[in-house]
């Protein structure tokens, strides 16, 4: 019967080490660190999922770089647009946000697929 405290915390500990770390790790983004870019606001969002762009000033454009069939390319006219990781390539995508005239470039990593949604 002294046993089972020890089971039960080391389930506990188990369980919510599982949960915390359950999204870590499947994607990573590399942030345009230019002061210019400094305007543009790109991160995700709390459950790293999406990509969340903001800015004081309108949001053109938004394309991917990279050479593939499934390129990312949105027309924003916004201050603020929510990218879908879903419609990224698993690997190296470099997006590009455009401000006119400026060009904001930076890199973001999809280490594991994301389930593509039935939309």
């Amino acid at each position: 019967m002294k046993i089972f405290p020890f089971f039960f915390a080391a389930f506990l500990y188990l369980g919510f080490a599982n949960m915390s770390y359950a999204q870590k790790g499947r994607a990573r983004i590399y942030k345009n660190k230019n002061v210019q870019a400094s305007e543009l606001y790109h991160d995700f969002n709390r459950t790293r999922d999406t990509l969340i762009l903001k800015s004081d000033k309108k949001i053109n454009y938004l394309y991917t770089a990279n050479n593939s069939k499934e390129d990312v390319n949105v027309r924003v006219d916004s201050n603020s647009y929510k990218l879908p990781l879903n419609k990224l390539k698993k690997g190296r995508n470099v997006l590009v946000a455009i401000q006119s005239p400026l060009r904001i470039v930076f890199v973001v990593d999809i280490l594991k697929e994301y389930p593509k949604s039935g939309k």
